[in-house]
């Protein structure tokens, strides 16, 4: 709902700025334009929100109908004025796509696992750490996530992290537990709590139930489970898939799972810079506002990728194929596709900061030269100076050697997932 009422916002903005700047001047009937431009904006809001989310769009559409009918009856005199208001708030719906891609509904695709996860009536064996700190995003007078899983999974073993205690030692015993009895991990907490429990998982051989329960849920989101219910269903009937994980390792060393994604260079502060202004901004103008505050206070990095020298703005590898193309990557269509997705941005290409900049700007980044891309099977990182701050699925870290190596683990980890209606043949 949040991001169809963003999009329907940016789309009154676009659908604003065409009737001033291009109706306006081409049509000399001011008192109906400004009718026409109010259609306009009615319907791109509606365009907007239908585009986005159509469950919210249809409650949406018949309240900018009847304000159109209301403008027919009172101020336009020409149907052409009413035709050209529509045109413009649907054009502009489709325009915001081009910086904003509406995302599937659908889960992305994943293969079942080889051996069957094991359904778990009541949460029989599943044993589940909740990270109290993950910023839950329950309301102050509801349940809190570890009553609401006891109420619906009363036999399953719930242990809530409290403040100073390890993280991963929990998720370990877990594990453990879990695999002496034939069940399961669960996992509650955001995306940072999910990759510990992920690696746990994946290491020991169990099946990993992920509770969405942060402030940030991206893998929980791309895997299909947008619920608690959506999880509980799917433990409590045994309903799995696989999923491959992204690996940052220092040759003969230690050694970082990704679930989502890994970069290097100023990627990580424009995260963060534009997670701190979509919602009262959106995505889209966030993205933009964040990327001219990083780019002016930033600073290459000089990093050997596959044994060439090159001094990039940043380096992005995703867990699987990201869409859309260009420079922000939000959501995958598959999870076990074997394949690392990288994208980078040379600062040794003239003007490369504000080529970048406009390319952003006007929604052609996938076709500008300072972006390159490829999807790789692995990729060999050096850092040539300084010591630069890597960043895994949100935590930033320092390798002390300054040399990776970027693979995948492929189908690596069981995941609970609902199974899809139209896979029952599968």
């Amino acid at each position: 709902a949040r991001r169809a009422a963003l999009r329907g916002i940016g789309t009154v903005a676009i659908a604003s700025a065409v009737t001033r700047a291009v109706a306006r001047p081409a049509v000399r009937r001011a008192q109906p334009l400004d009718a026409a431009g109010r259609i306009a904006s009615a319907a791109a809001f509606a365009a907007g929100v239908l585009l986005e989310a159509p469950r919210y769009g249809l409650f949406v559409v018949p309240g900018a109908a009847a304000l159109t009918a209301a403008r027919m009856r009172s101020e336009v005199r020409h149907p052409g004025d009413v035709a050209v208001g529509v045109a413009i708030g649907a054009g502009a719906a489709a325009l915001t796509a081009r910086w904003w891609p509406v995302k599937p509904e659908a889960a992305a695709a994943a293969a079942p696992p080889r051996r069957p996860a094991p359904a778990l009536p009541g949460g029989a064996g599943l044993h589940i750490v909740v990270n109290s700190s993950s910023g839950l995003s329950w309301s102050a007078d509801g349940p809190d996530a570890s009553e609401y899983l006891r109420a619906v999974l009363p036999k399953a073993d719930i242990t809530v992290a409290q403040q100073g205690q390890g993280l991963t030692e929990l998720l370990e015993e877990a594990a453990r537990r879990a695999k002496e009895q034939g069940g399961a991990l669960g996992a509650c907490g955001g995306d940072g709590t999910i990759n510990a429990a992920t690696e746990v998982a994946a290491r020991l051989g169990v099946p990993l139930a992920v509770f969405p329960g942060g402030t940030l849920n991206h893998f929980a989101v791309d895997l299909g489970n947008q619920s608690l219910e959506d999880v509980v269903g799917a433990v409590q009937a045994g309903e799995a898939v696989v999923a491959d994980l992204g690996r940052a390792r220092v040759p003969g060393g230690p050694e970082q799972v990704f679930l989502n994604t890994f970069s290097l260079g100023v990627y990580s502060e424009l995260v963060g810079a534009r997670e701190k202004l979509e919602e009262r901004i959106g995505k889209w103008p966030a993205l933009v506002v964040g990327l001219a505050g990083v780019l002016a206070k930033g600073s290459p990095v000089n990093v050997s990728v596959n044994g060439r020298p090159k001094r990039l703005w940043l380096l992005f590898a995703g867990n699987g194929i990201y869409h859309p193309a260009g420079f922000a990557p939000t959501y995958r269509t598959q999870l076990d596709d074997g394949l690392l997705d990288v994208r980078a941005v040379d600062a040794g290409t003239p003007l490369a900061r504000t080529r970048l900049l406009l390319a952003v700007l006007t929604g052609t980044l996938h076709n500008s030269r300072v972006l390159t891309t490829a999807q790789v099977r692995s990729l060999r990182l050096e850092a040539l100076h300084g010591d630069p701050q890597f960043s895994y699925d949100g935590e930033v870290t320092r390798v002390a050697s300054g040399r990776l190596v970027l693979d995948k683990l492929t189908r690596a980890v069981t995941l609970y997932r609902p199974a899809e209606k139209d896979q029952w043949l599968r």
